[in-house]
């Protein structure tokens, strides 16, 4: 019986191992590239698409954007996972090392991680919702967006502002059209001389007449202060928010040409004569014609030693 030949095993030289790591690596490094920049795109296109259908669901538009992001990022994750498994790293201890720098990472990153942390805060309070107009930190604007980092305003000038939300949650929140109503008020200065009762129907029926003040709460108009030449009437009236403006503007305008046309005198100064008696010079300047001849200096003559005593014509007497 022939005996079988051993069966040797040829170890490839170095050159050869080194082309295939090269080939092997190069192959690993092409598809990791290809996912990550299919990743980003399928991420983007997530994005984009989920804003357009939620655009047709019945929700609220604080929380459009936040889906939308959220399922950005949850994509880019996916994708970096697939990336970082195609060159033989476990994803069981990726996760444990990331766990473990995590606490390092949100250490150093205390300001970021407390935006995110804020942005939920007002995304579970809502203090305000997209679409109103607010006060934060003194800055005031229409609210087009609160995400997990920002939330973004733009104002009346149509300037576009970006805050951190932890400066937003941190600050006095003043939302002028939450509710639905809104009441007008501004004052009116008329004269002493009036007749208040006339003052106070007519300035009641000019905002009556208006088409954007409301029924109830009736518009009302009280004497507010009295000064020395002036009565200080106040008109409020209630209308709805979205209106403020233009009802502010319209009524201060037709309650002016109500009062004209009602002969009602505006609050003016009074300035009482006042007759000093003065002198016709003030202080120790000279008279102007004096001071005129003064600014002429006299010509004096030069005082001669040498000259003889002037002659006594006087008659003597003996």
């Amino acid at each position: 019986m022939a005996i079988p030949a051993p069966v040797t095993h040829v170890t490839p030289d170095l050159w050869t191992q080194l082309q295939l790591l090269v080939v092997d690596g190069g192959l690993r490094l092409v598809v990791g590239i290809i996912i990550l920049v299919a990743g980003w795109m399928l991420a983007t296109w997530a994005k984009r698409g989920l804003e357009v259908a939620l655009t047709r669901l019945p929700l609220d538009l604080t929380l459009k954007p936040l889906i939308a992001s959220m399922a950005r990022y949850a994509v880019l994750m996916l994708t970096l996972l697939l990336v970082v498994q195609q060159f033989g790293v476990q994803t069981t201890s990726l996760i444990a090392v990331l766990g473990a720098a995590g606490l390092a990472i949100g250490l150093a990153l205390q300001g970021t991680l407390s935006n995110v942390a804020s942005g939920v805060m007002l995304l579970v309070l809502r203090p305000f919702r997209v679409g109103q107009f607010v006060e934060i930190g003194g800055k005031q604007g229409t609210v087009r967006e609160i995400g997990l980092f920002t939330t973004l305003m733009i104002t009346r000038d149509n300037v576009y502002v970006s805050l951190p939300n932890s400066e937003v949650f941190g600050a006095t929140i003043i939302n002028y059209t939450r509710e639905r109503l809104r009441r007008v008020t501004f004052l009116v200065p008329v004269d002493w001389n009036n007749d208040v009762e006339k003052v106070e129907t007519v300035m009641r029926q000019a905002l009556a007449a208006n088409d954007l003040v409301l029924e109830e709460p009736a518009p009302s108009v009280v004497l507010f202060e009295l000064q020395e030449y002036t009565m200080v009437m106040r008109a409020r009236a209630h209308v709805r928010s979205a209106d403020y403006w233009r009802a502010l503007w319209s009524l201060q305008k037709e309650v002016k040409i109500a009062l004209d046309k009602a002969d009602i005198l505006p609050a003016v100064t009074r300035q009482a004569p006042v007759v000093r008696a003065e002198p016709a010079v003030a202080g120790n300047r000279a008279p102007p014609d004096k001071q005129a001849a003064g600014d002429r200096p006299e010509k004096q003559m030069p005082l001669n030693r040498t000259a003889k005593p002037a002659r006594d014509d006087r008659p003597q007497v003996s």
